[in-house]
């Protein structure tokens, strides 16, 4: 059965994709078949494994408007191992459509059971909190929160975990959380005074890794690879590894817990 992870916060720029990206290629070089799915209309993920979005005919608004299974639209990437579910700019249209169905919050729910068995789905979701993003949150056992230590990321979480709240009382009460930190800079007073609020105010939803500045980051988007194909020795590259580490962790120690 797989593990479904949903990466969201509807601030933007706090590396959503970035994390998808990242954490599936660490995923996979721990020897885990990985499938990531674009759920953001702008389509950085798609872009991100050096896919064209105005060149796809069938993409993931396809399989939430029932016109496609998953296994349809998934495609390999350059890395094997490592599949994806891509994006394009139709994902508005789902925005707006899904709305009319009944039950649409477990469109995505029930159209991944119909995938082949991966061990790991990542969902890179939009940075808002519609009807896309409910959709990856009912059908996710794990939604992970990436935050910068600045003052607006920082603020809006509490409207984030509100959501979550929300989703647990209407479509997934087993619905759990973690909060990720990124673009750390720990020579930044501001950002170690709030990572310290943060870590006092969210305990242990607050991961043990950090993900902390790093140009390669910025650049591995450039070339189609993820940071552990593009600069292995990184820091980004084994900070992500032992993220991958830590959440499989979780996902085991969860599956332990008696129902």
């Amino acid at each position: 059965m797989s593990t479904v992870i949903a990466i969201s916060n509807q601030k933007g720029g706090v590396a959503k994709t970035t994390t998808c990206v990242s954490l599936g290629a660490a995923l996979v070089e721990q020897n885990h078949e990985v499938l990531v799915i674009d759920l953001d209309p702008q389509a950085n993920l798609s872009l991100a494994l050096g896919v064209n979005p105005a060149g796809l005919r069938r993409t993931v608004a396809d399989v939430l408007l029932g016109n496609y299974t998953p296994v349809s639209v998934s495609r390999e990437t350059v890395m094997p191992g490592l599949d994806l579910m891509p994006a394009n700019q139709d994902m508005q249209l789902v925005e707006k459509f899904l709305y009319v169905r009944q039950d649409y919050e477990h469109t995505l729910r029930k159209a991944l059971q119909q995938t082949s068995p991966y061990e790991v789905i990542l969902c890179d979701c939009p940075p808002s909190l519609g009807a896309i993003t409910v959709n990856a949150l009912t059908a996710a056992d794990l939604l992970l929160i990436p935050t910068q230590c600045e003052y607006f990321s920082a603020h809006g979480l509490n409207e984030v975990l509100d959501f979550v709240r929300n989703i647990r009382e209407r479509t997934n009460p087993h619905l759990s959380y973690r909060l990720l930190i990124t673009m750390f800079d720990r020579r930044n007073r501001v950002h170690r005074s709030i990572f310290e609020q943060i870590k006092t105010a969210f305990g242990e939803a607050v991961l043990d890794t950090t993900i902390e500045i790093d140009t390669k980051l910025r650049e591995s988007p450039v070339f189609g690879q993820p940071i552990t194909s593009y600069a292995p020795n990184s820091r980004a590259a084994e900070q992500y590894r032992a993220l991958a580490e830590e959440l499989m962790r979780h996902a085991q120690q969860k599956t332990k817990q008696p129902a």
